[in-house]
Protein backbone atom coordinates (compact mmCIF):
# COMPACT_ATOMS: atom_id res chain seq x y z
CA UNK A 1 0.00 0.00 0.00
CA UNK A 2 1.39 3.58 -0.93
CA UNK A 3 2.04 5.56 2.20
CA UNK A 4 0.35 8.62 1.97
CA UNK A 5 3.10 11.81 2.97
CA UNK A 6 0.32 14.83 1.76
CA UNK A 7 1.19 18.36 1.14
CA UNK A 8 4.15 18.26 2.78
CA UNK A 9 6.04 15.68 0.16
CA UNK A 10 10.17 16.46 -0.16
CA UNK A 11 9.50 17.56 -3.41
CA UNK A 12 5.71 17.25 -4.49
CA UNK A 13 5.91 18.54 -7.75
CA UNK A 14 8.59 16.61 -9.12
CA UNK A 15 7.29 13.84 -7.79
CA UNK A 16 3.86 14.03 -9.92
CA UNK A 17 6.09 14.47 -12.84
CA UNK A 18 7.86 11.43 -12.34
CA UNK A 19 5.15 9.47 -11.44
CA UNK A 20 3.25 10.75 -14.33
CA UNK A 21 6.33 9.83 -16.46
CA UNK A 22 5.81 6.19 -15.19
CA UNK A 23 2.41 5.86 -15.91
CA UNK A 24 2.80 7.08 -19.52
CA UNK A 25 5.12 4.33 -20.31
CA UNK A 26 3.12 1.87 -19.14
CA UNK A 27 -0.59 3.10 -20.48
CA UNK A 28 0.46 6.25 -22.72
CA UNK A 29 -0.42 9.68 -22.41
CA UNK A 30 -3.72 9.72 -22.24
CA UNK A 31 -4.21 6.38 -19.99
CA UNK A 32 -3.90 7.53 -16.68
CA UNK A 33 -5.94 10.00 -15.04
CA UNK A 34 -4.49 12.56 -12.04
CA UNK A 35 -5.43 10.91 -9.50
CA UNK A 36 -3.43 7.63 -10.68
CA UNK A 37 -0.18 10.15 -10.37
CA UNK A 38 -1.07 11.36 -7.23
CA UNK A 39 -1.35 7.80 -5.67
CA UNK A 40 1.74 6.44 -7.36
CA UNK A 41 3.64 9.71 -5.84
CA UNK A 42 1.69 8.83 -2.61
CA UNK A 43 -0.39 11.85 -2.80
CA UNK A 44 -3.63 13.00 -2.35
CA UNK A 45 -5.83 13.92 -5.21
CA UNK A 46 -6.37 17.44 -4.26
CA UNK A 47 -2.56 18.48 -3.68
CA UNK A 48 -2.00 17.80 -7.37
CA UNK A 49 -4.18 21.30 -8.19
CA UNK A 50 -1.76 23.23 -5.87
CA UNK A 51 0.66 22.31 -8.79
CA UNK A 52 -0.69 21.69 -12.08
CA UNK A 53 -3.99 22.92 -13.30
CA UNK A 54 -5.10 19.35 -14.92
CA UNK A 55 -3.06 16.70 -16.23
CA UNK A 56 -2.66 18.27 -19.30
CA UNK A 57 -0.19 20.55 -17.36
CA UNK A 58 1.17 17.75 -15.87
CA UNK A 59 2.40 16.54 -18.91
CA UNK A 60 3.74 19.51 -20.50
CA UNK A 61 6.17 19.56 -17.37
CA UNK A 62 7.37 16.13 -18.16
CA UNK A 63 7.69 17.29 -22.02
CA UNK A 64 9.23 20.42 -20.97
CA UNK A 65 11.96 18.48 -18.73
CA UNK A 66 12.60 16.02 -21.60
CA UNK A 67 13.09 18.85 -24.05
CA UNK A 68 15.52 20.23 -22.03
CA UNK A 69 17.64 17.21 -21.70
CA UNK A 70 17.41 16.18 -25.39
CA UNK A 71 18.84 19.95 -25.87
CA UNK A 72 21.35 19.39 -24.03
CA UNK A 73 22.00 16.28 -25.60
CA UNK A 74 21.92 17.25 -29.25
CA UNK A 75 24.22 20.25 -27.99
CA UNK A 76 26.36 17.81 -26.71
CA UNK A 77 26.57 15.39 -29.78
CA UNK A 78 26.76 19.11 -32.06
CA UNK A 79 30.10 19.92 -30.49
CA UNK A 80 31.08 16.34 -30.39
CA UNK A 81 31.33 16.13 -34.17
CA UNK A 82 33.04 19.50 -34.81
CA UNK A 83 35.15 21.11 -36.28
CA UNK A 84 33.73 19.03 -39.19
CA UNK A 85 30.15 19.91 -40.06
CA UNK A 86 29.17 16.16 -41.55
CA UNK A 87 30.33 14.38 -38.12
CA UNK A 88 28.03 17.20 -36.00
CA UNK A 89 25.12 16.65 -38.34
CA UNK A 90 25.45 12.59 -38.74
CA UNK A 91 25.76 13.03 -34.38
CA UNK A 92 22.79 14.58 -33.65
CA UNK A 93 20.77 12.03 -35.51
CA UNK A 94 22.45 9.26 -33.62
CA UNK A 95 21.73 11.64 -30.41
CA UNK A 96 17.65 11.57 -31.36
CA UNK A 97 17.66 7.91 -31.72
CA UNK A 98 19.47 7.84 -28.27
CA UNK A 99 17.22 9.92 -26.62
CA UNK A 100 13.89 8.33 -27.81
CA UNK A 101 15.23 4.93 -26.29
CA UNK A 102 16.46 6.45 -22.51
CA UNK A 103 14.13 8.47 -21.59
CA UNK A 104 10.79 6.64 -23.15
CA UNK A 105 8.61 8.76 -21.43
CA UNK A 106 9.86 11.97 -21.77
CA UNK A 107 9.88 11.34 -25.72
CA UNK A 108 6.07 10.17 -25.45
CA UNK A 109 5.45 13.41 -23.62
CA UNK A 110 6.97 15.31 -25.88
CA UNK A 111 5.95 13.73 -29.77
CA UNK A 112 2.95 11.66 -28.49
CA UNK A 113 0.84 13.51 -26.21
CA UNK A 114 -0.76 16.03 -28.20
CA UNK A 115 0.90 19.13 -26.36
CA UNK A 116 1.70 21.66 -28.07
CA UNK A 117 5.33 22.85 -28.38
CA UNK A 118 3.58 26.28 -27.25
CA UNK A 119 1.84 25.36 -24.69
CA UNK A 120 4.28 27.32 -22.55
CA UNK A 121 6.89 30.04 -23.34
CA UNK A 122 9.25 28.03 -21.56
CA UNK A 123 7.96 24.64 -23.22
CA UNK A 124 8.18 26.49 -27.11
CA UNK A 125 11.85 28.31 -26.22
CA UNK A 126 13.38 24.94 -24.95
CA UNK A 127 11.45 23.18 -27.85
CA UNK A 128 13.37 26.07 -30.54
CA UNK A 129 16.93 25.10 -28.72
CA UNK A 130 16.58 21.39 -29.85
CA UNK A 131 15.84 21.91 -33.20
CA UNK A 132 17.81 25.31 -33.51
CA UNK A 133 20.89 22.90 -33.08
CA UNK A 134 19.61 19.95 -35.71
CA UNK A 135 19.08 23.38 -38.26
CA UNK A 136 22.95 24.75 -37.15
CA UNK A 137 23.94 21.48 -37.72
CA UNK A 138 22.12 21.30 -41.39
CA UNK A 139 23.22 24.64 -42.11
CA UNK A 140 27.02 24.41 -41.92
CA UNK A 141 26.46 21.07 -44.12
CA UNK A 142 24.53 22.69 -46.92
CA UNK A 143 26.98 25.02 -47.23
CA UNK A 144 28.98 22.99 -49.11
CA UNK A 145 26.36 22.47 -51.86
CA UNK A 146 26.53 24.91 -54.69
CA UNK A 147 24.04 28.06 -54.37
CA UNK A 148 21.75 26.47 -57.28
CA UNK A 149 21.60 23.40 -55.72
CA UNK A 150 21.09 23.85 -51.86
CA UNK A 151 17.99 23.31 -50.60
CA UNK A 152 17.16 25.24 -47.52
CA UNK A 153 18.97 24.59 -44.24
CA UNK A 154 15.21 24.01 -42.42
CA UNK A 155 14.48 21.97 -45.11
CA UNK A 156 17.55 19.61 -44.79
CA UNK A 157 17.20 19.53 -40.75
CA UNK A 158 13.40 18.77 -41.28
CA UNK A 159 13.95 15.50 -43.41
CA UNK A 160 16.70 14.33 -40.86
CA UNK A 161 14.00 14.80 -37.92
CA UNK A 162 11.47 13.10 -39.71
CA UNK A 163 14.13 10.24 -40.59
CA UNK A 164 14.88 9.94 -36.66
CA UNK A 165 11.17 9.94 -35.92
CA UNK A 166 10.36 7.21 -38.15
CA UNK A 167 13.34 5.50 -37.21
CA UNK A 168 12.16 5.51 -33.85
CA UNK A 169 8.46 4.98 -33.66
CA UNK A 170 9.06 2.11 -36.17
CA UNK A 171 11.72 0.34 -35.24
CA UNK A 172 13.49 1.24 -31.56
CA UNK A 173 10.55 1.54 -29.15
CA UNK A 174 9.21 -2.32 -30.42
CA UNK A 175 6.17 -0.99 -32.51
CA UNK A 176 3.62 -3.92 -33.04
CA UNK A 177 3.97 -5.48 -36.05
CA UNK A 178 7.08 -4.09 -37.36
CA UNK A 179 10.03 -5.77 -37.19
CA UNK A 180 13.63 -5.19 -38.87
CA UNK A 181 16.07 -7.35 -39.29
CA UNK A 182 18.85 -4.23 -38.67
CA UNK A 183 19.44 -2.99 -35.85
CA UNK A 184 17.47 1.10 -35.51
CA UNK A 185 21.19 2.57 -35.65
CA UNK A 186 21.78 0.84 -38.54
CA UNK A 187 19.01 2.21 -40.63
CA UNK A 188 19.48 5.21 -39.00
CA UNK A 189 22.87 5.69 -40.09
CA UNK A 190 22.19 4.39 -43.65
CA UNK A 191 19.24 6.12 -44.72
CA UNK A 192 21.06 9.26 -43.28
CA UNK A 193 24.22 8.59 -45.29
CA UNK A 194 21.30 7.91 -48.80
CA UNK A 195 20.25 11.30 -48.25
CA UNK A 196 23.45 12.99 -47.46
CA UNK A 197 24.84 11.23 -50.98
CA UNK A 198 21.90 12.51 -52.98
CA UNK A 199 22.84 15.70 -52.27
CA UNK A 200 26.72 15.30 -53.23
CA UNK A 201 27.67 15.67 -49.21
CA UNK A 202 28.68 12.21 -49.32
CA UNK A 203 31.03 10.49 -52.15
CA UNK A 204 29.59 7.19 -53.74
CA UNK A 205 32.34 5.18 -52.17
CA UNK A 206 32.07 6.62 -48.52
Amino acid sequence: MVKKRGYHHGNLRQALVDAALQLIEAKGPTGFTLSEAAKQAGVTPAAVYRHFAGREDLISEAALQGYAVFADLMEYAYNKGQPSALASFESTGRAYLAFACKYPGHYVAMFESGISVNHTPELAQVSGRALGVLEKAASELSANIPPEKRPPARMVSAHIWALCHGVVELFARGAPGTKSPFPPEDLLESGIGIYLRGLGLIKPDE
